[in-house]
């Protein structure tokens, strides 16, 4: 039998996205970090651990000696539901398979990858179990397979998940595991998970394939984020859950105690922590009990960062399809999911709470503290062509009466054994390709873009944007959170730096902005032409009157005075 303390571990990150998780860069999931606090519980000490990204082993073929010599080699990844990254691009299914031919000592893999995959890591697909020529695949928690296989002295273990006091340990211990990440630790926000599994049954959804709502105590959770903390993270997101009103309650009510003990103990280990925002809030907990949500939504503004999205699952706006695929929330009590939100949390920083929510000419130059999301997914049972309308005419309803959301999720379904969508699959998407093609695209020109405007206006602030990539002689960084903004700035500058910007424009699911705040004795051409009013005759003649004292100076009939302190 070896020893665990002989044993050395990589484990190789080819990340997440599941409907309860984020775990492609700049986050970095639950699994390897419980993972690794799980192997070091069973005995391996803390400097036999390995731990990289794929994109390392894209970027720098030595590193994949460390997969080829390592004693036990875990693979983790998956993709649940379908999306488009920039800080990193998850592993297709040949890679993860290479990883296997590589690997000398033992291969374990594991991660909602259990739950099948495609050809590619795209919606629309039929998703299939795979063992992808590994020696162990865990049908179980991926955490929980590696501490018994260990502990085994590498000879096999049961399928099995962790319970709460395995997760306690597994937790605090596996933290030290993001120094080895390489957007540690300035850019790099750390997944929390408060439970999984879901007390509703939606047909696509794979969360409820971990059984029913399985909730940590504010104490675990607040002591994992101390020990993230003392390693050098500092920006977190509750994303682990279904429901985060529901956390420590019975799955379904609010519980405004139990957040209010997550939230201040969070802030009272991490005080100078740079993000804490949220995901997923069923809008169904607000219409049933919206006073106590009411409450649980004051709780988390008070204690969150600003430009916070609670993700609210309506999946469809058509009574058929909502009927066909067990979904739990009507268009209209979506809308008044959307309004209390608003009500209650969409305030910007500087703003009074009691005016919220607040936007338009008079409101504080911040993204409001916390907004709806709104998830749309297509291709499930029953859709059809008025599906597209239903969707079209509940989002136009929300703009309309002067509501916001922070984003408009429009997806494909990715059909997954275990799910009522497995019998039917993929062929719905499929058949209505081109119809959503064209429906995604009026969606952005009509909704989005106007809704932007209204979220983040001209002169909106968005502190600590980091530079992530130059196209079109420009450059493109996004804030760390829960669905960033991308943010688009003239001229190329240095990438992996922080600055601060003011929007000037907009996109449908972006906008442009310049460095705030702005100098007008230093600004460049095109970032003076950025700003409303100012064309490239007017920038020139700044640039030729050069220098100024103050804004005042600049003498040009546009507001200049937004993007100046």
């Amino acid at each position: 039998m070896t020893d665990p303390a002989d044993l050395t571990v990589t484990i190789v990150d080819g990340y997440v996205d599941e409907p309860a998780h984020f775990g492609v860069p700049p986050y970095i999931s639950t699994y390897p970090r419980f993972t690794a606090g799980a192997v070091v519980d069973a005995g391996v000490p803390e400097s036999n651990v390995v731990y990289h990204t794929i994109d390392e082993l894209r970027e720098d073929r030595q590193k994949w000696r460390d997969v080829a010599d390592a004693d036990l080699m875990i693979y983790i990844g998956g993709m649940t539901v379908p999306g488009k990254y920039v800080g990193g691009t998850p592993a297709e299914p040949d890679e993860v398979r290479e990883l296997a031919w590589v690997a000398e000592g033992t291969a374990l893999m594991g991660g909602p990858i259990r739950f099948g995959v495609g050809d590619e890591n795209a919606g629309g697909q039929d998703m299939e179990r795979k063992n992808l020529d590994y020696d162990f695949v865990a049908k179980g928690d991926i955490e929980a397979a590696a501490y018994d296989l260990v502990d085994s002295g590498l000879e096999g273990f049961g399928n099995r998940m962790r319970d709460n006091e395995e997760l306690d340990r597994w937790a605090a211990t596996g933290a030290f595991v993001i120094e080895q990440h390489p957007n540690h630790p300035d850019h790099l926000i750390c997944e929390m998970e408060t439970s999984r599994g879901c007390a509703y049954r939606c047909s696509f959804c794979t969360e409820p394939l971990y059984g029913n709502p399985a909730f940590r105590t504010a104490d675990s959770v607040v002591k994992e984020v101390e020990n993230l903390y003392d390693r050098g993270a500092r920006h977190f997101r509750l994303g682990r859950q279904a429901d985060i009103l529901a956390f420590g309650g019975d799955g379904e009510a609010p519980n405004p105690d139990a957040l209010r003990r997550l939230y201040g103990g969070i802030r009272e280990v991490a005080p100078d922590l740079g993000t804490l925002h949220l995901d997923n809030v069923n809008p169904i907990t607000i219409v049933g009990w919206p006073e106590k949500s009411r409450e649980a939504l004051r709780i988390i503004a008070e204690h969150n960062t600003a430009g916070d999205t609670a993700a609210f699952g309506l999946e469809s706006a058509d009574p058929v399809v909502q009927e066909e695929n067990n979904l739990n929330v009507s268009a209209d009590e979506c809308f008044e999911a959307v309004k209390i939100v608003n009500e209650v949390a969409g305030w910007r920083p500087g703003d009074d709470p009691a005016d919220a929510p607040t936007h338009g000419s008079n409101a504080a130059s911040r993204l409001p503290k916390l907004l709806p999301g709104i998830n749309l997914l297509h291709g499930l049972k029953g859709e059809r062509e008025e599906t597209f309308e239903h969707n079209k005419r509940f989002l136009q309803r929300v703009y309309d009466e002067g509501l916001m959301v922070r984003r408009i999720n429009i997806r494909q379904v990715m059909a997954f054994d275990g799910t009522d969508m497995s019998d039917t699959g993929a062929d719905i998407a499929r058949d209505h390709k081109q119809l959503f093609k064209t429906y995604k695209k009026e969606v952005r020109e009509e909704i989005d873009q106007p809704m932007l405007r209204r979220v983040a206006p001209a002169g909106t602030v968005l502190p600590n944007v980091h530079l992530e990539y130059h196209q079109d002689g420009r450059t493109f960084g996004r804030q760390l959170g829960t669905y960033p903004l991308l943010v688009g700035i003239p001229g190329e500058r240095e990438l992996g730096k922080t600055i601060d910007v003011a929007v000037v424009d907009h996109g449908y699911r972006s906008v442009t902005g310049v460095p705030y705040p702005l100098d007008f004795n230093e600004a460049s051409m095109d970032e003076l032409t950025a700003i409303p009013g100012i064309g490239r005759s007017t920038a020139g003649d700044i640039v030729v009157n050069r220098p100024y004292t103050d804004a005042a100076d600049v003498g040009v009939d546009a507001d200049v005075t937004k993007y100046v302190q």
